[in-house]
C-alpha cells in the first residue's frame, strides 16, 4: 500500500492515508497507538469489492497531531473534515477502539457523511473501576511513561498464532509520537460517555464487534451499543481479545462483509 497525504482546508492539517480498490467507499480509523497499516488484513480482502481508505489518526503515522488537550469531540471534527476532503460521498465508516469512539461520534454529529457504521472493540459506559484504570494509564502516558508490554498483554493471548500480529503491533507502538499518543489516549480515556446518550440517534446499519476475551471493550458493551442503536447488530469473536481484526481476520472480515451488504434506510426507500 502507498501512503498518500492531503491537506485539510479549514485546519490546514495534513492527513495521511492508504487508498486501495474500487467500489463503495469504506473508510477505516485505527486505535490509539497504532497506524493505518494495522488494517492490513481488512484492506487486502475488502478492497476486492470496495474502495478502502485507511486513515492515520492525528499524531499517528503521517498525520499531523491535534493540539494537546484535545477531546474526543475534536477528533470527531477532524474525521468529519477528512471525510469531506476525501469527497467520496456518504461512506461506510469503521473504527477500532479509539477509532470506534470517533466513528460513533461522526455518525451522531454528521449522519449525512455515513452510510453504515462499524465499531470494532468499542468502549461504552465504563465501570468506575475501568474508568479509574484507563485514566491512570492516560496520566502515565502523558508523563512520558510509555510501556508497550502492558497493552500487548491486554490485547493478545500468548498463542503462537498471534505472535506475528503481536510483534507488528509492538512495532507500531514503538513508532508512535509520544505527544500524539498522549493526546489521543487522554481523549480515549475520557470519551466513553461523550456520545453514549445519543447512540439511539444513529439510523445507519451499525455493527458492534468485539472479542469474547476483551476485558476493556467487553461483549456487554458491544451488546449495549447495538441495543441502543436503531439498526444495530453484534458480533462476538470467540477466544480473541482487543486485536481480533488482526488475530481473527477471516472472521472479522466476514462480519464486515455482511455489514457492508446491510441496506441503509434511504437505500430501501429508493
Amino acid at each position: 500500500m502507498t501512503l498518500t497525504t492531503l491537506r485539510l482546508s479549514r485546519s490546514g492539517a495534513q492527513v495521511a492515508f492508504h487508498s486501495v480498490g474500487r467500489g463503495a467507499p469504506l473508510v477505516l480509523i485505527h486505535g490509539v497507538g497504532l497506524q493505518s497499516a494495522a488494517w492490513g488484513p481488512q484492506v487486502e480482502t475488502l478492497s476486492e469489492h470496495n474502495h478502502v481508505v485507511a486513515l492515520d489518526m492525528p499524531g499517528h503515522g503521517g498525520s499531523d497531531p491535534l493540539p494537546k488537550g484535545s477531546a474526543l469531540e475534536d477528533f470527531v471534527v477532524w474525521a468529519a473534515e477528512a471525510l469531506e476532503a476525501l469527497a467520496l460521498g456518504p461512506v461506510n465508516l469503521a473504527g477500532h477502539s479509539m477509532g470506534a469512539l470517533i466513528t460513533g461520534g461522526v455518525a451522531v454529529e454528521y449522519p449525512d457523511l455515513v452510510s453504515r457504521v462499524a465499531l470494532l472493540n468499542p468502549v461504552f459506559r465504563r465501570s468506575p473501576e475501568a474508568r479509574a484504570a484507563v485514566e491512570a494509564r492516560a496520566a502515565e502516558i502523558s508523563r512520558g511513561e510509555l510501556d508497550s508490554a502492558a497493552p500487548l498483554a491486554r490485547w493478545f493471548t500468548r498463542a503462537a498464532s498471534e505472535r506475528a500480529a503481536r510483534e507488528a503491533t509492538a512495532g507500531w507502538l514503538r513508532a508512535v509520537s509520544p505527544e500524539g499518543y498522549a493526546t489521543a489516549y487522554t481523549a480515549f480515556a475520557t470519551g466513553d460517555e461523550t456520545y453514549a446518550n445519543r447512540i439511539g440517534d444513529i439510523q445507519a446499519p451499525l455493527l458492534a464487534l468485539t472479542g469474547s476475551g476483551d476485558g476493556n471493550s467487553t461483549p456487554a458493551m458491544a451488546l449495549a451499543i447495538a441495543e441502543a442503536a436503531q439498526n444495530g447488530t453484534t458480533k462476538i469473536i470467540e477466544g480473541h481479545r482487543h486485536m481480533a481484526h488482526l488475530t481473527a481476520p477471516n472472521l472479522v472480515n466476514h462480519a464486515l462483509a455482511n455489514w457492508l451488504f446491510q441496506p441503509f434506510p434511504r437505500e430501501v426507500a429508493s
